[in-house]
C-alpha cells in the first residue's frame, strides 16, 4: 500500500486525506459480490488489484466521500462466446488493429475478460486466424481462443460453413493448438461425427491434451451420443478444476422431446451433476424467458455461463455483415444467415454485449446476483482465468459501475477506468 497525497488519485479516485494510508481508487454504491448484494458498498482497489471488498458501515471513514451512491457495482464480465463487435469479426479478421476493435466494443459495455471465437473454415485458414488472435491474447486484449468447428453436425450447423465440416481430426486439433501457441481453451464438437468420441487417439483427448475443454454443441446426436462424451471428456479432465461445457444450450441442437431427448437433457442433466457447464445466450432472442428461468432453477449459476455468440453487428445497428464465409444480414436486432434466394435463413449469433444478456436475465426473473455469477464466476472457471469473475479481495481489479437500469457508466479493468460514460459524452 502506498501513502494517499492530499489530493485525488491521477486516476480519478476518491482521496483519502494527508499522510493516511489508502487504496488508489475507492469506488462506493450497491455492491454485487459473488454470494450477495451489498446495498451500501465499497470496493476498494490498490494498483491492478482489488484490496478490500465490504459494507461501507466496516470501511475506514477517510475512505468514504459523501453520502452513498444510487450506482450498482459488478465485477468486470467474461465473455467466453464471441465472434466480434463495432463491426470487426474475429474469423475474418486479417490483422491486430481489426481483433481490439471488437475487443474495445465490448470492453466499453463491461466485458473485462473476452474469449475470441472462431468459426469452421478450412484448415489453413483456421491456423492462420489461431496464430492472429494468439498475439492478442499475448498482447492481453484477449483472454483465450474457441473454435467452433469444424467438427460440427451438417443438420444443426446453423450458421457454420457447411462446405467445411469435416470428421473429427485429432492432427487438425493439435495444428491449431500449436498455431495458437496453447491459448486455444475451448472446441465446439457434435459427439456423433466420426472421430470426436473415438478413443484413444480422438478429438476429445486431443483438445484437453493441448490445455482445451470441449464444448458440445451444433449436435444431431442422441442423448446416449452426448452423455458418451461428457463421461469421457469428464474422464479426460479429471484432476483438473476446468468443466467442459455445452455450446449455447438449445441452439443448433436436435431438440428436447420425452420419446427422444436428444442432448439437451443430458446436458442439462450433466450440468445439475456439476459435471458441466451450459452456456445460455439469454439475449431475448435466442431464448424464452421461461427457459432462462427454468435452466437458473434446474442447474443454478455454478452451471451457467451466460454468453453473447456475438458478431461484428454487436453495437452497431441493421445491415450486412460477414461471419466467416457466410453472409449474414441484422434487421430488428436480429442476426440470420442470408439464404441463396436472399431471403433470412437461420440465426447467425447475436448483437447483444453480456451486460445486455445480464439486463436480459435478470428481466426474465433471475435474481441479480446469480445472472451476474453466471456471467462472470462461472465461465472464468471454465477457461481457466484464476483470480477474476468475482468482487473478491486479491482479484484483479476488474469492474464495471452500472446505472439503475444496468447500463454501463464506467468500466475498470486491471485498476485503470477504461471506460467513463461521463468523458465519452
Amino acid at each position: 500500500m502506498r501513502s494517499a497525497p492530499a489530493v485525488g488519485w491521477e486516476d480519478g479516485g476518491v482521496p483519502v486525506g494527508e499522510g493516511v494510508t489508502g487504496p488508489g481508487v475507492v469506488v462506493r454504491g450497491r455492491v454485487v459480490t459473488p454470494d450477495e448484494v451489498i446495498e451500501d458498498g465499497v470496493v476498494a482497489v490498490d494498483g491492478a488489484g482489488i484490496h478490500w471488498v465490504g459494507p461501507a458501515s466496516q470501511a475506514p471513514e477517510p475512505w468514504l466521500a459523501g453520502p452513498p451512491t444510487a450506482d450498482t457495482i459488478l465485477p468486470g464480465l467474461v465473455d467466453i462466446h464471441c465472434h466480434g463487435g463495432g463491426g470487426a469479426s474475429f474469423p475474418d479478421a486479417t490483422s491486430p488493429d481489426e481483433v481490439a476493435a471488437g475487443a474495445a466494443e465490448h470492453l466499453r459495455h463491461g466485458t473485462t475478460s473476452l474469449v475470441g471465437s472462431l468459426v469452421t473454415a478450412a484448415g489453413d485458414v483456421l491456423a492462420q486466424r489461431a496464430a492472429l488472435l494468439a498475439d492478442a491474447v499475448e498482447a492481453g486484449i484477449l483472454a483465450g481462443i474457441h473454435a467452433e468447428g469444424p467438427f460440427l453436425s451438417y443438420e444443426r450447423r446453423g450458421a457454420q460453413s457447411p462446405d467445411h465440416l469435416v470428421a473429427g481430426d485429432p492432427a487438425l486439433v493439435r495444428r491449431l493448438v500449436e498455431a495458437s501457441r496453447g491459448t486455444l481453451v475451448t472446441m465446439t464438437v457434435a459427439p456423433e461425427v466420426p472421430g470426436v468420441v473415438a478413443p484413444p487417439d480422438d478429438v476429445l483427448a486431443a483438445l484437453v491434451e493441448g490445455g482445451a475443454v470441449p464444448s458440445i454443441g451444433h449436435t444431431d446426436g442422441s442423448a446416449e451420443q452426448a452423455e458418451a462424451a461428457i463421461a469421457r471428456a469428464v474422464a479426460l479432465l479429471a484432476g483438473h478444476p476446468r468443466r467442459p461445457t455445452a455450446t449455447h444450450l438449445f441452439n443448433g441442437m436436435r431438440p428436447l422431446h420425452h420419446r427422444e431427448p436428444g442432448p439437451v437433457a443430458a446436458c442439462l442433466a450433466a450440468a445439475a451433476r456439476g459435471e458441466l457447464v451450459v452456456e445460455l445466450v439469454a439475449d431475448g432472442t435466442h431464448l424464452a424467458d421461461a427457459t432462462v428461468r427454468a435452466v437458473f432453477d434446474l442447474v443454478g449459476p455454478d452451471a451457467i455461463a451466460l454468453v453473447t455468440d456475438a458478431m461484428a453487428a454487436a453495437g452497431l445497428g441493421d445491415g450486412d455483415y460477414q461471419l466467416g464465409p457466410m453472409r449474414v444480414r441484422v434487421a430488428d436486432g436480429v442476426a440470420r444467415l442470408v439464404t441463396a434466394d436472399g431471403s433470412a435463413g437461420a440465426i447467425a449469433g447475436g448483437v447483444a454485449h453480456l451486460l445486455d444478456v445480464v439486463r436480459c436475465t435478470v428481466a426474465a426473473g433471475v435474481p441479480l446476483v446469480a445472472a451476474v455469477r453466471a456471467a462472470s464466476v462461472t465461465p472464468a472457471g471454465v477457461v481457466g482465468l484464476t483470480g477474476r469473475g468475482g468482487l473478491v479481495a486479491g482479484h484483479r481489479a476488474d469492474l464495471v459501475v452500472v446505472d439503475g437500469d444496468l447500463r454501463p457508466r464506467r468500466v475498470m479493468r486491471e485498476g485503470r477506468w477504461a471506460y467513463d460514460e461521463a468523458a465519452s459524452a
